[in-house]
């Protein structure tokens, strides 16, 4: 009897220990509204957080259930790895540790491994990595269905009801690090007459600072829609003109522009030649050992004047065979800045033709007393000539052009003002003209409608044929914030720009980012933007704006 009790107590207390390490074990998995992006190894597509709360029995980790039923089409993922990583707030590196990984895709992939999870709290990465052939316009929702260790199998809470259901596929057009660039920033994007898809951007060789430095301005080019990119071609470099090394030679902030009549392909970028000092004078005897620096913007960066020694350079260049080749460029800065002006820049983004085939930059630059201001830049001969507006407003830089349906222009524009202002004032600065820039008029819209952290952005007017007639829908795209530059965000306004009903906006990256973004049509139902995101340099995706279309009366 004796015996037979001792034996019924062993088996409670090794029941208890089971029941209890299953109930010291909690898994939660999170799902953040991030890109899931092509020609990158691994992609934050699930967080996982395993909860430990056993003081005194080890645990291992040894298999996780995957889930891809819904709408994930498993034949875009090439592989599925789940990584560990120190922190909720923790992206994937290459050297975050490995719990297991599968090639072999079903609608359900089991992952084994064999890892120690620690007391307190675990989090693993969910990753996938999707195929080259893999359609962009798909979306994906994978979930967790078990979670294994040694002594128990513990089913995930669901994602919580609040977390996005599903997440967008794209491509990292250009990641940190590529070709041996350091960092690829400012995006520009068009849509040539033939279809091809341009991608414009910095390639900042050495650092990721702004000029002065070793910069040139890059494209590639898609022809498919944004699916493949061709690799990066160089179309403005100064190389060592002068004499100084590139360093000194710096080219920034690409601005792109189709003449829709033509099928010309105009690329704008600002270059500076050797550095001036906070005072304005330039520095002499400058080297490839040199270590000045400043900076367009930043007290006497750039001053009065015309020359190279004085002031930043308007430099402009052309392609006549879809963006495979460009020539030489040339310096509009004689042609259209005013002598006194310290500085007149591209606005990064892209221009328009108007309906009378007037083409159109967005521009920017600093006044004669160094005050930043917005305006356009525009040619009515087919880029043979250009002519400057006045400023549209003060205070305020990198812009925005559109035609609104009347003819009118609009221009979008960051507003210095908005560092400090974060309420209900806060918003981007929008002004029109119909008179070509020589008097604005302040729009409804301005400082409110389109909130931002103090960033550039992107506004663009998709143009379609419904029916025999022809329609059209701003859309603007930034991050939707008034403090960081997170939550990219697409926009939509059936107006012309006066609202933008919060039904049309399109959350595509909460994670931070540099934010810069340009829009650009890819056909009649597709939207594609070229953003700075968390998950990429410079990724590109696409949105079917078919049910907005929908809408529009």
């Amino acid at each position: 009897m004796k015996y037979r009790l001792l034996h019924l107590l062993l088996l409670y207390l090794a029941f208890s220990s089971c029941k209890a390490v299953k109930e010291d074990i909690k898994v939660l998995q999170h799902r953040f509204t991030y890109p899931i992006l092509k020609s990158k190894p691994y992609n934050h597509v699930l967080l996982l957080e395993i909860q430990d709360r056993d003081s005194l029995t080890p645990t291992h980790l040894s298999g996780i259930s995957i889930d891809l039923s819904g709408e994930t089409i498993p034949d875009d993922i090439e592989s599925i790895t789940v990584y560990a990583v120190e922190g909720r707030d923790k992206f994937i590196t290459p050297d975050s540790p490995v719990f297991a990984t599968s090639g072999k895709i079903a609608s359900v992939v089991n992952l084994k491994g064999n890892m120690l999870l620690k007391k307190g709290e675990n989090f693993f990465w969910v990753s996938v990595k999707l195929k080259n052939k893999a359609d962009i316009s798909h979306t994906m929702t994978i979930t967790c269905n078990m979670v294994k260790t040694d002594s128990a199998e513990i089913r995930p809470q669901p994602v919580p009801s609040g977390e996005t259901k599903k997440l967008n596929l794209g491509v990292a057009v250009r990641k940190h690090g590529d070709n041996g660039v350091h960092t690829y920033r400012i995006p520009s994007l068009i849509t040539t007459n033939t279809g091809t898809l341009i991608a414009g951007y910095d390639m900042r060789y050495e650092n990721s600072r702004d000029l002065q430095g070793n910069i040139d301005i890059g494209i590639s080019r898609s022809t498919d829609g944004g699916n493949t990119w061709g690799d990066h071609r160089v179309v403005l470099d100064r190389d060592t003109w002068g004499g100084l090394p590139e360093k000194f030679n710096g080219v920034s902030d690409a601005s792109l522009l189709v003449d829709k009549n033509t099928g010309q392909i105009f690329v704008a970028g600002l270059w500076m030649h050797g550095v001036l000092n906070k005072n304005g004078a330039w520095i002499t005897g400058l080297t490839e050992t040199s270590d000045s620096w400043n900076h367009q913007w930043k007290n006497k960066g750039s001053q009065p004047g015309f020359g190279v020694k004085e002031t930043s350079q308007f430099l402009l260049s052309s392609s006549t065979d879809d963006g495979l080749t460009w020539k030489a460029p040339v310096n509009l800065t004689q042609m259209c800045k005013k002598e006194d002006w310290w500085l007149w820049a591209p606005a990064p983004g892209n221009g328009i033709t108007m309906h009378d085939g007037t083409l159109v930059f967005p521009t920017q630059g600093r006044d004669a007393n160094g005050l930043p201001f917005s305006n356009i830049t525009y040619s009515t001969d087919g880029g043979k000539h250009w002519q400057t507006s006045n400023p549209a407003n003060h205070n305020t830089t990198e812009c925005a052009v559109v035609q609104l349906s009347d003819g009118t222009l609009m221009l979008n524009m960051r507003d210095n003002r908005n560092r400090k202002e974060k309420g209900k004032a806060n918003g981007r600065a929008v002004a029109i003209t119909q008179d070509m820039g020589t008097t604005w008029t302040t729009h409804s819209s301005s400082h409110g409608a389109l909130i931002e952290p103090v960033c550039m952005g992107s506004l663009y007017k998709h143009e379609y044929m419904d029916k025999g007639e022809k329609k059209s829908i701003l859309f603007f795209s930034n991050p939707n914030s008034r403090e960081k530059r997170n939550n990219m965000t697409i926009k939509a306004s059936l107006d012309n720009g006066k609202t933008w009903p919060e039904k049309y906006w399109i959350l595509l990256d909460e994670g931070s980012g540099r934010g810069y973004s340009s829009l650009a049509s890819v056909d009649k139902n597709t939207i594609g933007i070229l953003y700075e995101g968390s998950q990429a340099d410079m990724t590109f995706q696409t949105v079917d704006i078919t049910s907005i279309m929908n809408d529009v009366k």
